[in-house]
């Protein structure tokens, strides 16, 4: 018998009515040669520590660093997982092979390779590899297994991972809690959300100490156009308000000049796709939802089987899925009106290397819906605002680039004898303009009609109201026909204004520093690069914000997030870079990315690991200051 375990059982049901197993047997389901269980999640999980030696049973600086010579891994105490695993350890001792049709990721693949394990398996082992759940994609799937082993460097990132977090946790949770907290609060550290917790804190420490600063800006109407005066490199206007003033009246009764035009070709290429990451950000920024929603309202639309794997972090997609594009695009009816202007030519659909890249993908594609019709399923309102906006993405990658033409207009005044500031008998003005001459994929996100989307107003963006994944930055702005050397009267003003402090963090903001390590980085090319040091995983991050939450380190103001005051001590006391530095915390991410492509040990990063920690151990304790977090947990 060929024994199949999934990652839950709705998934399980979908392999099964694929396969032909349609007995239901109570935990798992049987027929045409197939029995197909189901996990819930973690079965398993790395043993506590009192279950390495009763010495570690009570929290005891004397008894740190706890570096177990081997790590375990134990049942969970839940009497479902019992009577479960009960079921999976009978299906496994008597198989003949094992398919594992785990979630195809690094954590799918540890959660069921510890299920094995426990379960003591001997027979050959092959893995089940898809990016969705439509039936066709588990057929091709069941076509093309391949042996366990290919996926051994996986389930060793994925172990080295867990043991990081379990040493790193366990050992400065206790060290933290032992040296520096009061009243038997204990300090929460760990891998991925102290240094997280850290760019919370830091901007807040920016957003406290920031001390604005007045200046005045100068600028004119003309022709009912805003022109702004041309200050030197880095000025944002007048530092002192006399010399405004000063130039305010010097030009109030002369005439403006335009002195040039100058008109530019530009093109702006549709959005990329979403990687998960992306897509929990432009949720965020249009509908204000969590990372963890997102996570979950994408989660089931990949089970409703309209949705490809969501926990990717590229936003490319192989050339093997460009053959399938005119079947996916044919099953999106509710957008017949979009998908026609690149269907109805005749010609093969658009292929930009933009999108299609063989070599940015690796397990995952990037998010796009399936072949499934959307029509067939029924979706919550919310999962149809994130399919819709998954939906014109996908479609976009077809049209062309959207044209534009961008005008810049010089002016100036010019007062004989004028000196202020930088300014030497002239003050330049500026101002730009820009007209879209072919708006291409742009008419995607213009005001949506009921029949351009999913069935119900709430899907699309709620009605009349903003687009939701419109492109930013993009609005025309037409200018009227400036002509060189042409003058005429002015209305001159000055504006008092302050410098404006760093903006405090959201959801959407947070999860973008986290992708890149702590920097600000608006450049998707950029971006990409520095993925590889970020910290946490796409699929783990919205669940490191919510355990900050849980921990009471940090609060929502609004749609922003603030750390507590017991968030902004415990960040106060760490002086140890290893546990909040967010770039350092990359540096290990890049590792267990090495692992996973066989580019790096795992003994190696387990022996680094265990040695970064010792040395923390020694660090702390010799610290002789009486730092503690006297702020208690609400």
């Amino acid at each position: 018998m060929i024994v199949c375990i999934a990652e839950k059982p709705s998934v399980a049901r979908d392999i099964a009515n694929v396969l032909g197993a349609l007995h239901d047997c109570g935990g798992y389901m049987e027929g045409n040669g197939y029995q197909v269980t189901w996990t819930f999640g973690h079965l398993c999980e790395l043993k506590e520590p009192a279950e390495y030696t009763s010495m570690w049973k009570s929290w005891s600086l004397a008894q740190l660093p706890m570096i177990p010579p081997r790590f375990g891994i134990k049942l969970k105490a839940d009497k479902g997982v019992e009577k479960q695993f009960a079921v999976i350890e009978k299906l496994m001792q008597a198989a003949d092979e094992i398919i594992n049709c785990g979630d195809a990721g690094q954590e799918g693949e540890l959660i069921q390779r510890w299920v094995m394990q426990k379960a003591g398996v001997h027979c050959p082992v092959r893995r089940l590899w898809i990016s969705s759940l439509t039936e066709e994609a588990i057929r091709e799937g069941f076509q093309s297994l391949k042996p366990q082993s290919e996926y051994q460097s996986l389930y060793e990132a994925g172990l080295c991972r867990a043991i990081g977090d379990w040493t790193l946790g366990m050992n400065a949770t206790r060290l933290y809690t032992l040296k520096y907290g009061v009243n038997r609060q204990v300090l929460s550290i760990g891998r991925v959300q102290t240094p997280t917790l850290a760019l919370i804190v830091k901007r807040q420490h920016e957003i406290d100490d920031f001390h604005p600063e007045t200046y005045w800006v100068l600028t004119t109407l003309y022709r009912g156009v805003t022109f702004n005066a041309v200050m030197e490199e880095d000025e944002r206007g007048f530092r002192k308000q006399e010399d405004g003033e000063s130039a305010l009246a010097a030009i109030r009764e002369l005439p403006f000049q335009i002195v040039s035009v100058e008109k530019k070709s530009g093109r702006e290429a549709p959005p990329r796709l979403f990687d998960l990451t992306s897509l929990q950000v432009e949720c965020n920024k249009k509908f204000g939802y969590s990372a963890d929603q997102t996570l979950q309202l994408i989660q089931s639309l990949y089970e409703k089987k309209v949705a490809t794997y969501p926990r990717v972090d590229t936003t490319y997609l192989p050339n093997d899925v460009y053959p399938k594009c005119p079947q996916i695009l044919a099953g999106m009816t509710p957008y017949a009106g979009f998908i026609q202007p690149v269907t109805a030519t005749g010609k093969p659909l658009e292929k930009n290397k933009k999108y299609f890249d063989d070599t940015k993908v690796t397990d995952h594609h990037a998010i796009i819906p399936t072949p499934v019709p959307v029509t067939s399923v029924a979706l919550t309102d919310m999962e149809k605002r994130v399919y819709d906006l998954i939906a014109r993405r996908f479609i976009g990658i077809f049209y062309p680039d959207c044209r534009f033409e961008q005008t810049t207009v010089q002016g100036e005044v010019r007062s004989e004898g004028l000196r202020v500031g930088t300014f030497d008998d002239v003050i330049p003005f500026r101002t730009s303009g820009k007209r879209i001459t072919d708006p291409a994929w742009h008419v995607l996100w213009e005001k949506k009609k009921k029949t351009d989307g999913p069935e119900s107003a709430e899907a699309e963006g709620q009605g009349n109201e903003e687009n939701p994944d419109g492109p930013e930055g993009t609005q025309e702005r037409t200018l009227p026909a400036f002509k060189k050397g042409e003058s005429g009267p002015h209305e001159p003003s000055l504006t008092e204004k302050q410098t404006t402090p760093p903006k405090p963090y959201t959801e959407a903001t947070l999860l973008r520093a986290m992708e890149t390590a702590g920097r600000f980085v608006e450049d998707d090319e950029l971006r990409d690069a520095l993925k590889e040091n970020g910290i946490g995983r796409p699929s783990t991050r919205a669940a490191i914000i919510e355990t900050l939450f849980k921990r009471n380190y940090i609060r929502r103001v609004r749609k922003s997030l603030a750390p507590t005051e017991t968030g902004k001590q415990l960040i106060g006391l760490i002086h140890e870079e290893l546990l909040k530095s967010a770039e350092l915390t990359g540096i290990w991410e890049r590792k267990l990315r090495q692992i996973e492509r066989r580019e790096y040990d795992a003994t190696t990063f387990v022996g680094e690991l265990k040695q970064m920690v010792s040395e923390l151990v020694i660090t702390v304790l010799r610290d002789n200051t009486n730092r503690h977090v006297t702020a208690a947990t609400q």
